[in-house]
C-alpha cells in the first residue's frame, strides 16, 4: 500500500499495531500481565521505609501478588470504596433529596422532597417528569381515574398532568421498593423534565439493632479494667492492689499466657488462663472479648495507679464528645501519640504508610488534648468500636501501633495531658525478656503480614 503523505502513513501503522495487539490478546498469543512484577515495584519520592516485598523470595511474590490483588479487589467491592460521586446540577427545576435517604430492603419507602418548581405554563400544556432507577422499582399511592401516570410498579415511571400542583402532589406519593436484597448497596434514580435532568442516590440498608450499656450510677459500672499478663506477677499484683486503692469495687479482666499460670487473688477479678505464649494481641482479644461494660480501661501489668489517676476525667470526656472512640492518657509524664500517613498507592503496587509525631489538631474546649491516629499504651476506649477492630492475634510479641493501622478510618482518636498513671521500675527478669524481645525473623514475618495484609508496599514506623 503506498501512502499518500508522510502523516497518513504514521497514522496507518499505528492503526495496524492496535488491531494486532487486539487480535494477539483476544487469541491468547499474548498475555495481559495481571499483576506487576518485583521489579516495578518502586518507592515514589514521598514514600519510603522498609519495602516490604523485601521479605520474599522473588519467584514466591508474583503469585503472593496475584492472591493479594484479588483480595483486595474484594476488599474494595465489600467496602465500595469506589462509589460513585454524584454532584447535584445548578439552577435545575427539579427538587429531589440530594442525599441521605435510606430504604431497608424489599420495603416500600415515600421518596421525600419530588417536587417541579417551574414557572407556569399555557392552560393545555401538559408537566411531564420521569424517573427510573436499576435495583428496584416506583409507585405513585393512591392513583386515582384520570390521573396520568405510567410504569406503575416497574423501574420507569413517567407522570403527567396539566397542573403543575397537582404533580407535585403526585411526586410527593412516589415510592421506592428495591427488589434486590442486601443489607448495604445504592441506587441511583434519574428524575427528568423536558432538557433537565437529575441523579440522585437512593441508599439500601438493613437497620442494624442497637447495642446499648446502662451506664449504671458510678465508675464501676461504666468502666472495666483489663491487661495481660507473662511471667511478670510481681508487677501485676502491685498493679491491683494500686487499682484496689482508689477503686475497690472495678471489675479488673487479666488475660495470662504464662508458662506455669499463678493464682490471683481479689474481688472481682476474672482470670483467663490462655495456653502458654499466646501473645500480645490475643491476650487483648481475650479479656476485650469479657468486657460488659460501654467503656475499658487499658493499663499494661507494670503500671501503677497514683493520687491524680482518676478514670472519671477519661469518662468525662467520653461522655461530652461522643464521636471520640480512643482516648489516651500518659504515663510518667509521656503523652506519646502519633498520626499515621497513608498513601493508598494504586491497586497493582499497593500503599505507603508512615507513622509521624504530630498531631491533626487540638481537641475543642480541652486544653493539652489533640486528635491523633495513635496513642500511648494507656487509654480508655468505647467497647463495642474497638471490638468491631479487634486485635490481630498474629502479632505476638510487639504490637502497638499495628492496632492503629487496623484501626485508621475506623475509629477517632485523641490524647489528652494530665490523665496519668506511673509505671514500676523494671525488675530483673531475664527469662521475660527472653519471650519478649522480638528476633530478626519475627520483624522479616511482621512485614511481610502487612504486606499482605494492610495491602502495603512500604512502611515506616
Amino acid at each position: 500500500m503506498k501512502c499518500m503523505s508522510y502523516i497518513q502513513c504514521i497514522f496507518f501503522l499505528i492503526l495496524l499495531g492496535i488491531v494486532l495487539s487486539t487480535y494477539f490478546l483476544q487469541s491468547g498469543v499474548l498475555k495481559r500481565k495481571i499483576v506487576p512484577s518485583l521489579t516495578e515495584l518502586q518507592p515514589t519520592e514521598s514514600c519510603q521505609g522498609a519495602e516490604l516485598t523485601k521479605q520474599f523470595e522473588t519467584d514466591e511474590l508474583d503469585d503472593l501478588l496475584e492472591r493479594r490483588t484479588k483480595e483486595f479487589k474484594q476488599h474494595q467491592f465489600r467496602r465500595k470504596t469506589n462509589a460513585d460521586i454524584i454532584i447535584a446540577p445548578g439552577n435545575s427545576p427539579l427538587q429531589y433529596p440530594i442525599t441521605g435517604f435510606k430504604v431497608a430492603p424489599l420495603k416500600k419507602s415515600i421518596i421525600p422532597g419530588l417536587a417541579l418548581q417551574t414557572q407556569g405554563r399555557g392552560k393545555n400544556e401538559v408537566y411531564k417528569v420521569s424517573l427510573s432507577v436499576k435495583k428496584g422499582v416506583l409507585s405513585v399511592e393512591d392513583v386515582l381515574d384520570g390521573d396520568q401516570v405510567e410504569g406503575q410498579s416497574q423501574n420507569e415511571l413517567t407522570i403527567s398532568s396539566t397542573s403543575r400542583t397537582h404533580l407535585n402532589d403526585l411526586l410527593s406519593r412516589v415510592t421506592y421498593t428495591s427488589t434486590i436484597y442486601h443489607i448495604k448497596t445504592s441506587d441511583l434514580v434519574n428524575f427528568s423534565f423536558e432538557d433537565h435532568e437529575a441523579i440522585f442516590p437512593i441508599m439500601i440498608r438493613r437497620p442494624s439493632v442497637p447495642f446499648l450499656y446502662d451506664p449504671g450510677k458510678d465508675v464501676n459500672s461504666q468502666v472495666t479494667i483489663i491487661t495481660k499478663t507473662f511471667l511478670r506477677y510481681k508487677e501485676l499484683n502491685i498493679l491491683i492492689e494500686s487499682i484496689r486503692k482508689f477503686y475497690p469495687q472495678i471489675k479488673i479482666i487479666v488475660a495470662d499466657d504464662s508458662l506455669n499460670p499463678e493464682r490471683l487473688s481479689g474481688n472481682n477479678i476474672e482470670h483467663y488462663v490462655m495456653p502458654p505464649t499466646q501473645g500480645w494481641f490475643a491476650g487483648r482479644n481475650l479479656a476485650l472479648s469479657q468486657v460488659t461494660t460501654k467503656y475499658f480501661l487499658w493499663v499494661d501489668d507494670d503500671f501503677v495507679f497514683l493520687n491524680n489517676t482518676r478514670i472519671e476525667s477519661f469518662v468525662e470526656i467520653m461522655e461530652a464528645v461522643p464521636d471520640l472512640d480512643v482516648l489516651g492518657g500518659e504515663v510518667m509524664g509521656d503523652q506519646f501519640y502519633f498520626i499515621l500517613e497513608y498513601d493508598e498507592g494504586n491497586e497493582s503496587d499497593g500503599g505507603c504508610l508512615r507513622r509521624i509525631k504530630e498531631v491533626h489538631q487540638p481537641l475543642l474546649g480541652y486544653d493539652g488534648c489533640f486528635l491523633v491516629d495513635g496513642v500511648i499504651n494507656y487509654f480508655l476506649a468505647r467497647t463495642d468500636t474497638v471490638r468491631s477492630v479487634g486485635f490481630d492475634p498474629f502479632l505476638k510479641r510487639v504490637a502497638h501501633t499495628e492496632f492503629f493501622i487496623d484501626a485508621l478510618g475506623k475509629l477517632l482518636v485523641a490524647s489528652c495531658k494530665g490523665l496519668s498513671i506511673g509505671h514500676q521500675t523494671h525488675r530483673a527478669n531475664d527469662k521475660y525478656y527472653t519471650y519478649r524481645n522480638q528476633g530478626k525473623l519475627e520483624e522479616e514475618e511482621k512485614l511481610a503480614h502487612h504486606f499482605f495484609k494492610n495491602y502495603l508496599n512500604y512502611i515506616k514506623y
